[in-house]
C-alpha cells in the first residue's frame, strides 16, 4: 500500500486557525474577570477557543490518517487523537497524556455541554492555559517542516 503524503494546504490552514485564534485570546490576558463576563468578551473567548481546538484536532487527524495504522489501531474519539499522537511521537508522550488530552475532553464540552461552562472556567483557561495551544502549534509546524521525522512526506 503506498503512503499517502500529508496535505500541506490542509495543515498550514489549520496552523493558521490555530495562530489567529490565539491572537484574539490573548486580547483577553489582562482583562479583570468582571469585565470579561460583561459584553462580548465571555462568547468571542469561547468562540476562538472552541475554532483552535477543533483545528488541533482536525490536524491531528489529518496527519494520523496518513500514518501506517491497523483499522484496530484508528482513534475514533479525540482523547484517542491525543495520546496515539503522543504514540507516533507527533507531540510528547507527557502533552498527549496531559494537556492534549484535557484539551480533548474540554472541546467536547465547549461543543456538547457548553451550558454548563463558566464564565469564571473559561476566563481561567484563557489566563492560565494558552501556552497548551501554542505548543502544540509548535509541534504542528515541526510536523509541516519536517514530516520525515513521523515517517511521512508532504505536498
Amino acid at each position: 500500500m503506498k503512503a499517502v503524503p500529508l496535505n500541506r494546504k490542509v495543515l498550514v490552514n489549520r496552523l493558521a486557525e490555530i495562530e489567529r485564534d490565539l491572537v484574539e485570546l490573548a486580547k483577553f490576558k489582562d482583562m479583570k474577570l468582571k469585565e470579561f463576563t460583561h459584553g462580548v468578551h465571555y462568547a468571542v473567548a469561547e468562540h476562538h477557543l472552541r475554532r483552535a481546538l477543533e483545528a488541533i484536532f482536525d490536524a491531528g487527524n489529518h496527519i494520523l490518517s496518513r500514518l501506517p495504522l491497523a483499522p484496530s489501531q484508528r482513534p475514533e474519539t479525540y482523547k484517542a487523537i491525543a495520546l496515539t499522537l503522543g504514540r507516533y511521537k507527533v507531540v510528547s508522550q507527557a502533552f498527549a497524556q496531559g494537556p492534549l488530552s484535557q484539551m480533548a475532553g474540554y472541546r467536547n464540552r465547549l461543543v456538547h455541554f457548553y451550558d454548563e461552562i463558566t464564565s469564571g472556567e473559561l476566563y481561567g483557561i484563557v489566563q492560565n492555559d494558552l501556552r497548551d495551544i501554542e505548543a502544540f502549534a509548535k509541534s504542528l509546524r515541526r510536523v509541516i517542516l519536517n514530516p520525515g521525522r513521523i515517517g511521512l512526506t508532504i505536498q
